[in-house]
């Protein structure tokens, strides 16, 4: 009876295919994995803290499955590509992990605290390297993907990656702000952790089955481009990739980035504890960072609209770089950290935002120079650079914690565990900001983009 408004074409005349409840369908997606994503981030916590392994230890365990989980991304995404089911090659994957992955958020958190050391190493490497690389992976890389296939247009792809971080903050915010008072007000030892990931498990499950609901393949689903793919060897596609300078320059930034974001995430708390001396604070300190968050999702769609997605990234890196300039000349001040964190917070949005949508225009790229698509591949650089950059930013807290004589038991810790502190919670992250401002400073795909579509749009119609 009503007709649906016609969507047009963007600012690149690109045709447009997203509504305001495909935004929302599509966005609910990023809450499991990010969820998954901040749970992992306080295993370090958890396993020191509540079940009493030793932090180096832990840190080994968590980056060989971290390492063995980045690996299986690159097959995932080869995996996905030769996916012929009906539903689409993307669209399957959430409904078949919605199980596995409610079983193993709670498996995460069961791990026998009286067993000996070396049963608990092995639930612990085992247990991580199914959440991460099964459950994630197989969630992971088709939902990167699916943004290339319901649609061609850079505006709509930065929209859904704003929409999908909002969500995603959302959640991450919860587990960084509520996560240590809710189980310290349940009791604060590993049942309390354990009833806590039985209620997030069930809520990821709902979101992840609502986006399997929503979600559709409508853009370029299955070109001729893509069937003469299925013939393409594994190894092949990946030279390709990286004679790709814009995946390249993503996979880096990917990686650099969730090891900054694993760093502030995991190591928080021991800032919060040992710096600031209580560990409550952590809730402050995350409710303080809903301040920035809000204003850069107000602000990075003007700022993408005005600069573009790299130039909005650059600005954001430059901020958060001096801002731990100044925390590393005041790392004892509370304002200090939480005027400094109100900019890095913020920093942080825009990267959330963009390197996904940026991660998927190389996608056309790859069509214009090799004529393959690659689609599922391109996106293993988002998830293989969370898995890595998220292992090492999570193992150099065990590590450093560890070579300081970091001991959980002890009532005083000796100096040397500040100065590992001040390292992961400051110089490291200042370090990352400067690495990708100079790697994002090469990345100008945007100035070729509508030319590459149009040109793809061309070869389309002659085939």
């Amino acid at each position: 009876m009503f007709k649906k408004k016609e969507l047009g074409k963007d600012s690149m005349g690109v045709q447009k295919t997203m509504r305001l409840k495909d935004y929302l369908g599509d966005g609910l997606g990023q809450l499991p994995l990010n969820l998954m994503a901040g749970l992992v981030g306080q295993l370090t916590y958890f396993y020191t803290e509540k079940v009493g392994i030793a932090a180096g230890m832990v840190a080994t365990m968590l980056l060989i499955a971290k390492i063995l989980d980045a690996f299986t991304d690159l097959a995932m995404g080869n995996i996905m590509d030769m996916g012929k089911s009906p539903k689409g090659k993307c669209r399957p994957w959430f409904l078949r992990m919605i199980l596995p992955m409610a079983v193993m958020i709670v498996a995460l958190f069961l791990v026998p605290k009286n067993a000996s050391s070396g049963f608990q190493m092995a639930y612990v490497l085992i247990t991580n390297i199914l959440i991460s690389a099964v459950v994630y992976t197989a969630i992971a890389i088709p939902y990167g993907a699916i943004m290339a296939l319901r649609t061609e247009s850079m505006e709509e792809r930065g929209k859904m990656g704003i929409t999908r971080a909002v969500f995603g903050y959302v959640i991450g915010m919860i587990i960084a702000i509520l996560l240590i008072p809710m189980t310290n007000m349940l009791g604060g030892d590993q049942a309390a952790w354990v009833k806590i990931s039985v209620v997030l498990a069930v809520l990821s499950a709902i979101c992840l089955f609502i986006t399997y609901k929503s979600s559709k393949e409508t853009g370029q689903e299955i070109t001729p481009v893509e069937q003469e793919e299925e013939k393409t060897p594994f190894v092949e596609e990946l030279k390709l990739l990286f004679q790709n300078k814009y995946w390249v320059i993503m996979l880096l930034v990917q990686l650099f980035v969730n090891v900054s974001y694993s760093l502030s995430t995991s190591g928080g708390t021991y800032f919060a504890k040992y710096i600031l001396g209580n560990d409550n604070l952590v809730g402050l300190l995350g409710a303080v960072g809903l301040i920035p968050t809000f204003v850069g999702f107000i602000l990075v769609g003007p700022m993408t609209k005005k600069l573009g997605m790299a130039k909005t990234c650059k600005v954001s890196t430059a901020i958060g770089a001096i801002a731990m300039v100044i925390r590393a000349f005041t790392p004892y001040s509370l304002i200090s950290v939480i005027g400094c964190g109100l900019f890095s917070s913020f920093a942080t949005i825009p990267l959330m935002c963009l390197t996904g949508p940026m991660v998927n225009s190389c996608v056309e790229y790859n069509e214009w120079k090799f004529n393959k698509r690659m689609v599922g591949v391109t996106n293993s650089a988002n998830s293989f650079g969370t898995k890595v950059g998220s292992g090492i930013g999570g193992s150099l807290i065990g590590w450093l914690l560890a070579l300081a004589g970091y001991q959980a038991a002890a009532a005083v810790q000796p100096s040397s565990v500040n100065v590992a502190i001040f390292a992961f919670s400051i110089y490291i992250p200042l370090a990352l900001f400067v690495i990708m401002f100079l790697l994002l400073s090469r990345y100008d795909l945007e100035k070729h983009y509508g030319n590459i579509v149009k040109d793809l749009a061309e070869r389309r119609d002659k085939e």
